[in-house]
């Protein structure tokens, strides 16, 4: 970041930040610490922040997350990345499809929110062992599998925004 132009607090800035995670309290935590010198230090703000999200936030960031297997709609930058991170080789296996439909079904019923998972770089059989082994997973267990999804989703979507600058090395 130190050739790009350091984010400021902005509309623009706190859309994008927006984009990585639709929590109020993360994009205003975030906005005021800005301008960042560094990739580092802009992401280091960010883990401390989304690092301390209560239950009710990462409920609500959920809202933002279309099922997985289930096109986002809309074309802002948080759509983008929804269908850029479930973009998998094997999207288009139809019977892998069903059951991950039929797990997101069964998970649904058993923890009343959508399932959610870091789907970047994971292809869908992955997907769909990790869905369930989560079904096994006492409430607390999987509350906190949820955060810390949410958290490799939002650390990913900022860096992909604000890449480190490879002349700063």
């Amino acid at each position: 970041m130190e050739n790009a132009p350091a984010p400021v607090d902005s509309p623009e800035f706190r859309e994008a930040l927006r984009s990585c995670l639709g929590v109020d309290r993360f994009v205003d935590e975030v906005a005021a610490a800005a301008p960042f010198p560094s990739h580092d230090q802009l992401l280091a703000v960010a883990d401390r922040v989304v690092s301390s999200l209560t239950p009710a936030e990462v409920e609500a960031a959920l809202a933002h997350h279309p099922r997985i297997g289930e096109r986002a709609a809309g074309e802002g930058q948080a759509q983008r990345f929804s269908r850029s991170e479930q973009s998998a080789a094997d999207a288009s296996d139809a019977a892998l499809a069903e059951e991950i439909t039929t797990g997101n079904r069964e998970y649904e019923a058993r923890f009343d929110r959508v399932f959610l998972i870091r789907a970047a770089g994971r292809g869908r059989s992955e997907i769909l062992q990790e869905l369930r082994r989560r079904l096994l997973l006492d409430d607390a267990a999987e509350a906190a599998t949820v955060a810390g999804e949410l958290h490799d989703i939002t650390m990913l979507r900022l860096a992909s925004l604000y890449p480190p600058d490879p002349a700063a090395d």
